[in-house]
């Protein structure tokens, strides 16, 4: 024992005060360098006890040893569990404490049970007995108490929220991780099996690869629906790229530098595959995101979901809750028939019925993240056709008035977060993950005509028919025995809960969004009409203008929106005049624009775009009416707004800040310049900011920065891996002339007008030639 307490041990003289904090030390030091005692139970118990009043053990050190000496292999469990149960004892109530009150940073001192577990080697020691039967070298694998296994699993799952470390340790252990998914084949255990594991593998350094799990195909189909809905917690972090931030917030620069040394498919994408692999997985959580829940009753149900869902933020724990109730009502039973002894059940006067409605839509969150972050891998189209197949759309149409959007429904004034961690209620959540799903199932598919029903369908010929253009493609090819029923399809819902929310709602950013995606890709004009005629125009302009708004990620979702609604489209430019009638309400219009370029460069660039297509309808009386009278467009038509909004779009970035969500300004300041170039304008746009960067007392500032953001714009673009299709539909500009225009640009010749070098004079030339050196 000397190398544990020192030359006066056993606790003699002046080192008693100081035995039970020295072994501490040395236990806590054997976990760090491996030496010295692997647990505590090697500990004498006599040194155990006697120290264990003063250190405040609660005699967990002593009980361990003793469930150490009866788990020994082809032992009787029964006594081992005996003294897991007291031992367990005295960690739940901590366990309970974190999650009821305010799940502070789990500490020794806030939790000295757990801590002490730990400490002597519990955490360790459940995980042997756990594993034992995978280590037998019989053919017939011994099996172990069901009972037994929950309460290890519970234990560990105590220990992992309430002492710091026990979950990353756990998680560094794959052949524990793995064997954990096995466990998960037997029903009694499968609740306590998913809770831990999702807790592991949130923390996990490296993602799990689903195609190492045993058998997982046949797991998954042995898999109930609730169980499956749990499982889709788990699979939320196997499928989902790490969260390092906001996506839009990491510079392009970096993000094409990291795609550059991972050529190869990420985890995440692996893992998406193996589960696209599943037979029937796919077709499951359709039905499990489209089944229908019975309404909750009572005035209360609003006010009893907020209650619970202050604590109960986890499907998992709720099904735990349920679980035991459903035990405690089928025990009552058998011990009395009397009716009123389960009306008064200590647990069933504790869960509300609305925990029903709560737990359905708990699930459905779960179900529909999974479903959008399949909608927006790799494997898309395959996705998308299964979905179709499915009919979840039509399903999902069949929930909304009742189950979706309910009208009470509040959302407060932040903009939810955009992964599954957003920390909100679950209505919120639902209806987040829900307008998330449309977003991605409408974005650039033909699909997105599964959102309105027959008579829906029918109307968007006629629009086509009346304006005697033909219909789109995508239009003509959907199936029909597809799309939404009832009297209205999903899009027409959306508009109709769009245009009565609140000015504060935090849910009409997402809500422009989804019908945003709806009308992105070639421009269609009996999509837009369609829209128009429900009156979206005139709500999104009474949103910008009228109504107060400050959000910028809202304002930003409206000006998207506005862009692509108005987009070549003169009938919306007509509307548009209508609803801004005076000086004032224009002006209060070009506020906004211009507080913010990196929120409004795409409407920016559609008033640009349809501007010029109009100039070249001037045999069309109509178009020259509006053209005259359209407030919006006279002011484009200024060379020197145009010449305004070039500058500040190429000055607002550099090609150490682009991201996904400013290198739009990029694109339309070229869209500006392609325009000018068509008309032979070019040379007249470049010596205007030559001259500009003159009169800002900038020499060169300005074409410099401009020259290396368009060298970056192809490496960027010509990317073998780059989609070019976007740019082209969204501006009917051909890759091709974009290509073109930025070599024209980015051409050496001094002595051409359309060289932005033949503008900038030598001595400036060339200020930041490293920026896109790796």
């Amino acid at each position: 024992m000397a190398t544990l307490l020192g030359s006066e041990s056993p606790c003699t003289g002046g080192k008693r005060r100081n035995c039970s904090s020295n072994i501490v030390t040395k236990l806590t030091a054997s976990k760090i360098t491996g030496q010295g005692f692997s647990r505590g139970t090697q500990l004498p118990g006599g040194l155990l006890q006697e120290r264990d009043k003063r250190a405040k053990w609660n005699g967990i050190p002593t009980l361990l040893q003793k469930l150490y000496e009866s788990s020994h292999p082809n032992s009787d469990l029964s006594h081992a569990h005996n003294f897991l149960k007291v031992l367990s004892s005295h960690l739940s109530m901590e366990a309970m404490s974190f999650v009821t009150e305010d799940r502070k940073t789990a500490q020794e001192s806030t939790f000295p049970n757990t801590y002490t577990f730990d400490l002597f080697g519990g955490v360790d020691l459940l995980v042997e007995i756990l594993m034992r039967p995978t280590l037998t070298m019989q053919k017939k694998k011994p099996k172990m108490n069901d009972d037994l296994v929950k309460d290890c699993l519970s234990v560990l799952y105590n220990c992992c929220i309430c002492t710091e470390g026990v979950t990353k340790s756990l998680a560094a252990r794959d052949d524990f991780v793995l064997f954990l998914f096995t466990l998960m084949t037997n029903k009694k255990t499968f609740l306590q099996t998913a809770t831990l594991i999702e807790d592991i593998l949130g923390v996990k350094k490296e993602m799990i690869q689903l195609e190492g799990i045993p058998n997982l195909s046949g797991l998954v189909q042995s898999f109930d629906q609730q169980q499956l809905a749990n499982f889709c917690r788990i699979l939320s972090v196997t499928i989902s790229e790490p969260d390092v931030g906001n996506d839009d917030k990491h510079t392009l620069l970096a993000k094409n530098a990291q795609q550059k040394r991972n050529a190869s498919p990420s985890r995440a994408e692996v893992n998406q595959v193996t589960l696209l692999n599943i037979p029937g997985f796919i077709e499951r959580l359709c039905k499990l995101a489209t089944r229908k829940v019975s309404e909750a009753t009572g005035a209360n149900f609003l006010q009893e979901l907020e209650d619970w869902y202050t604590w109960l933020d986890n499907a998992l724990v709720l099904d735990a809750l349920m679980q035991m109730a459903t035990e405690d009502a089928e025990q009552s039973s058998t011990e009395s028939s009397d009716e009123s002894s389960l009306a008064t059940s200590p647990l069933r006067h504790r869960l509300p019925q609305s925990m029903k409605i709560v737990h359905e839509i708990m699930y459905k969150v779960e179900v529909l993240y999974v479903l959008c972050v399949l909608l927006m891998g790799r494997q898309r189209n395959q996705v998308h056709k299964m979905l179709a197949e499915f009919r979840l759309i039509p399903g999902l149409n069949n929930l909304f008035d009742k189950l979706i959007w309910r009208k009470y429904t509040a959302s407060n004034h932040v903009v939810h977060g955009q992964n599954e961690n957003c920390d909100c209620s679950p209505e919120i959540s639902f209806k987040i993950q829900f307008l998330r799903l449309l977003q991605s199932f409408s974005d650039h598919h033909e699909n997105k005509y599964l959102l309105l029903n027959s008579q829906e369908l029918n109307e968007l010929s006629a629009i086509s028919m009346k304006a005697n253009i033909p219909e789109v493609e995508a239009l003509v090819n959907t199936d029909r025995s597809l799309v939404c029923d009832g009297k209205k399809g999903l899009l027409t819902r959306l508009l109709a809960v769009m245009k009565r929310e609140p000015p504060d709602s935090s849910f009409r950013f997402w809500q422009a969004r989804a019908v945003e995606s709806f009308l992105r890709g070639a421009t269609s004009y009996a999509d837009q009409m369609f829209l128009l005629k429900r009156g979206l125009l005139e709500h999104i302009l009474f949103c910008i203008i009228d109504s107060g708004c400050t959000s910028r990620d809202v304002l930003q979702s409206y000006f998207d929106l506005l862009g692509e609604l108005m987009k070549f489209n003169i009938d919306a430019f007509k509307r548009f005049n209508k609803y801004v009638n005076t000086p004032e309400k224009f002006q209060t219009f070009l506020t906004q624009i211009n507080s913010s370029l990196v929120d409004s460069n795409m409407l920016v660039r559609c008033i640009v775009l349809s501007l010029d297509r109009f100039e070249s309808q001037t045999e069309d009386v109509k178009v020259v009416e509006v053209l005259s009278e359209c407030c919006l467009l006279s002011y484009m038509a200024r060379v020197e707004n145009r010449l305004s909004f070039l500058f500040r779009l190429i000055n607002i970035i550099n090609v150490q800040t682009l991201t996904q969500e400013n290198v739009s300004c990029l694109n339309t300041s070229l869209v500006i310049l392609m325009l000018a170039r068509r008309k032979a304008k070019l040379p007249f746009y470049l010596n205007a900011l030559r001259e500009k960067e003159y009169a800002e007392k900038y020499p060169g500032c300005l074409l410099n920065n401009f020259h290396n953001l368009l060298r970056f714009w192809q490496r960027h673009y010509l990317n073998k891996d780059k989609d070019s299709t976007c740019l082209e539909n969204s501006s009917c500009i051909p890759f091709s002339y974009w290509k073109e225009t930025v070599s024209v640009l980015l051409g050496s010749d001094r002595t051409s007008l359309c060289a932005i070098a033949s503008y900038i004079d030598e001595p400036f030339m060339d200020l930041d030639r490293d920026t896109l050196e790796d």
